[in-house]
């Protein structure tokens, strides 16, 4: 069982930095929730490689850091097709 929990982390990781995904893209895509999507990255990684943890831990940062834009993105989008 460890092992393919620490395949998935390396995996989700890849996923996340080839992507530029957030975490509820990463989640939704392995099916399983965003706690063990941040949880493989930010403390199982660490444990199997870290530079791979510090890599998907800049995107996750840099998503989180744009989420409030995406968010605002979204809710214009939503406005603009209900009234326009």
């Amino acid at each position: 069982m460890k092992d393919y929990i620490e395949e998935r982390a390396v995996e989700i990781a890849n996923y996340i930095i080839e992507n530029g995904a957030t975490v509820r893209r990463t989640a939704k895509q392995f099916r399983i929730s965003k706690s063990t999507v941040h949880k493989d990255v930010t403390e199982r990684l660490l444990q199997i490689n870290p530079s791979l943890a510090r890599e998907a831990r800049k995107v996750l940062d840099m998503n989180k850091s744009e989420r409030h834009i995406r968010g605002g993105m979204a809710t214009r989008e939503k406005y603009l097709h209900q009234h326009g």
